[in-house]
């Protein structure tokens, strides 16, 4: 990968997956025609994602108790299994007699 370049390049992806690859996302994308609405649905999922990966969950703020940001977490916070369930899930389809 080329990080020290300043030209930003789209990132285009085509997949394609059922709902034995992951329920919860299949029958959430699914409810939208094809198109513009599920596209941005699968966007705003996968920057969700992101985030929670990288914050950890902020209380409610009032006015009378504003609270402040709480530091990024590291790599190694991060649940394996979740991490597992999230890789899977834009993983390359496997094959009937290779394993996930």
């Amino acid at each position: 990968m080329n990080h020290g370049t300043t030209k930003e390049e789209p990132v285009r992806l085509l997949f394609e997956m059922t709902r034995e690859d992951n329920p919860r996302l299949y029958d959430d994308l699914i409810r939208f025609n094809k198109g513009t609405k599920r596209v941005n649905r699968l966007r705003f999922l996968a920057h969700e994602g992101l985030l929670a990966q990288n914050w950890t969950l902020m209380p409610a703020v009032t006015a009378a108790h504003p609270v402040a940001a709480l530091p990024v977490q590291t790599q190694a916070s991060v649940s394996p299994v979740s991490a597992r369930h999230t890789n899977q899930a834009f993983s390359l389809p496997t094959g009937p007699d290779e394993e996930p």
